[in-house]
């Protein structure tokens, strides 16, 4: 049938109930027949495009009354195809509306917190809860403590259903998100601890671990280790006698069998002398080696940690150290200090997670106290490669660089827990350090060289144009974006591609993501190149301005915006950083005559210039390049020996 959109919804269902000889069209109402199903209404109606199949169906209050009454039955059969129907109808902002009005999500949070419900009816429950909250409708601070508990109680549960444990951490989000007094309840009732056990179900699982929950880790770790900020900028007051303590708790654990003098003098001379066996740079007194900042009496809580917990490694570091020559001992003390300012520069204690950053160490969430069991793997490593080195008191900063190098190392090959970084560390001893760098220098020389570097600058342009054709035959071909809303699900797409000529953007909107490419017959809209102002990226994108910082940040770094006259603007989300945010806007600053300066691009530049001058260079396999061109030859005295024809 035709729908004339002058004519008001409510004509247009009375005459299609009057065609199915139907009474009471106000029970009625018209739904999409695919996808997500939602209710048709004045406002969306507009967005009824020719061909789509609508049906009849019961009115979205009618339809909130039936499923509020079906899911409060006795009947658990019932029940629970009335949560099922519920979890998927709650999407439709029309419905929820309706629900919400008749107290519906007062009553899904009973059923929650009664705790009788189990299995498929607890997940379908907290879902068409989730649903409905996300709609905005209903403000978060209204949720009680005892829902609170009960969602928190399921996530404490270390062996609970999936599909209710992703619900209930996606409440729980959302209510940290949403309301800062939740956050304060939400915390006290779910601690980190507990959520690192299901962490491991996912960092050791078989399947890859995709790029947003590799993120969301490297966050997590970022934060962990900021906790350590606080102590790492706190200087030690020399004065204070239970800071002083732990220093003579060392001493002690260290050179337990010894008696102290019992005069002053002597014991002052002793401990002197044992403060100098620990390695302390001042061993008349040494709180003053931990007054610098960083690492302040994080080093110190280090030293600590390894004493107590790893007493007999601690006690053979020092007397070790201290029954060698006076110029090979290495200085404990120092080096744990030297080590802990390192390992805090290492993993960037203290810095703001990087938005576009996955590097997270999986190691590290296989111990309650990784830093500290971090440390003691370090500083051991640290006395071996001392001893390796037969390094004295004037090498101190060659060795820490070795150290460093060591563990940068060994962190890159991303060992998944202490025992592996051991074995990693192991196998990179100092001779195997020297080896690498005599390598790496030996081809970084190679490629260092003018007619090297010359030979690059000259195919680079080359490379730079045929990656500024494959942007631009990607942007022909045309890609997908899910439509940002309100809420947190994004159920609608819309397609945008570039036209054969390079000069109309084609745009439109879909009911479901596409299959392959979409003609430009079914794309709408259009915008001429020759408009496009500029394109901007992350914070400066329209769309970004207007969305709260908390729910910003999951977008961020995958959305632009291109602003063309007049006045106007195009918003896109990429749904992932490499495969469509580089390749769009890099294709677009192509299309505006612009650098294209996204990672990608670098990436495939280094990538294709390195595989094209091995291709080249091929053919001199053994030969030595010279540094400079051959000289050219003195002209010669005459030149009689041309010979003229004819």
């Amino acid at each position: 049938m035709e729908i004339d959109q002058k004519k008001p919804l409510s004509s247009i269902i009375r005459e299609v109930c009057d065609g199915w000889s139907l009474s009471g069209s106000e029970q009625f109402a018209l739904r999409y027949a695919d996808g997500p199903q939602l209710y048709i209404t004045e406002q969306s109606r507009s967005e009824i495009k020719n061909g789509t199949i609508l049906r009849l169906a019961i009115s979205p209050a009618r339809a909130a009354r039936q499923l509020l009454d079906r899911i409060q039955s006795h009947g658990i059969d019932a029940r629970l195809e009335a949560l099922k129907e519920l979890a998927k109808l709650s999407a439709d902002p029309t419905f929820a509306t309706e629900f919400i009005s008749m107290e519906g999500i007062g009553t899904l949070a009973r059923l929650v917190e009664s705790g009788t419900h189990f299995g498929e009816m607890l997940a379908f429950t907290l879902t068409a809860f989730l649903e409905l909250m996300d709609h905005g409708i209903v403000s978060w601070d209204l949720i009680s403590l005892s829902f609170i508990k009960q969602i928190a109680g399921y996530v404490n549960q270390p062996m609970v259903d999936v599909s209710i444990l992703q619900r209930s951490l996606a409440i729980l989000e959302s209510m940290v998100l949403n309301s800062h007094s939740l956050y304060h309840r939400v915390a006290q009732e779910i601690t980190v601890g507990q959520l690192i056990g299901h962490l491991q179900h996912v960092i050791r699982g078989n399947r890859p671990i995709k790029a947003e929950m590799a993120h969301q880790l490297y966050v997590l770790q970022v934060l962990t280790f900021n906790l350590l900020e606080e102590r790492m900028m706190t200087k030690m007051d020399p004065s204070d006698q239970a800071q002083r303590d732990i220093i003579f708790e060392l001493r002690r654990i260290a050179f337990d069998g010894e008696n102290d003098p019992s005069g002053t003098e002597k014991r002052k001379a002793m401990y002197t002398k044992d403060y100098k066996m620990l390695g302390f740079t001042n061993h008349v007194n040494p709180a003053m080696d931990f007054t610098q900042t960083p690492p302040g009496m994080l080093a110190l809580d280090n030293m600590l940690y390894l004493a107590k917990l790893h007493q007999d490694t601690y006690i053979r570091i020092v007397l070790e150290n201290s029954s060698r020559e006076d110029k090979h001992e290495c200085p404990f003390g120092r080096c744990a200090i030297e080590l802990t300012r390192m390992l805090c520069e290492i993993l960037q204690v203290g810095e703001l997670p990087n938005e576009g950053c996955n590097d997270y160490h999986p190691m590290f969430f296989t111990h309650d106290r990784a830093w500290e069991e971090f440390f003691c793997v370090c500083i051991q490593l640290l006395n071996k490669t001392w001893k390796e080195m037969r390094a004295t008191a004037e090498d101190f900063n060659k060795v820490m660089q070795v150290v460093r190098e060591q563990i940068t190392r060994a962190l890159a090959m991303k060992p998944s827990s202490l025992d592996q970084l051991k074995g990693k560390l192991r196998g990179l001893s100092y001779s195997e350090i020297l080896r690498l760098r005599q390598s790496e220098r030996m081809s970084q020389d190679d490629f260092q060289s003018p007619p090297i570097i010359e030979l690059r600058e000259r195919i680079q342009p080359e490379i730079l144009e045929l990656i500024k054709q494959q942007r631009l035959n990607r942007l022909c071909e045309g890609s997908c974006f899910r439509k940002l809303g309100n809420r947190r699900r994004q159920e609608k797409f819309w397609f945008c591609r570039l036209s054969l000529n390079h000069k109309v953007l084609h745009y439109g909107d879909l009911d479901e993501s596409p299959q392959g490419e979409v003609p430009f017959e079914l794309l709408t809209d259009k915008i001429p190149v020759s408009d496009i102002k500029s394109v901007v990226t992350g914070k400066d994108c329209p769309h970004m301005k207007e969305k709260s910082a908390l729910k910003q940040n999951k977008v961020l770094e995958q959305a632009f915006s291109i602003l063309y006259d007049p006045d106007e603007n195009l918003n896109f989300v990429a749904p992932n950083k490499y495969e469509q945010y580089c390749i769009w806007t890099d294709g677009l600053c192509a299309l505006l005559g612009r650098e294209m300066g996204s990672d990608l691009t670098r990436s495939d530049l280094d990538t294709l210039i390195s595989m094209e001058m091995k291709l080249r260079l091929l053919d001199l396999e053994n030969i030595t390049i010279p540094e400079a061109p051959p000289p050219v030859p003195k002209e010669p005295s005459t030149y009689n020996f041309t010979y003229n024809y004819g």
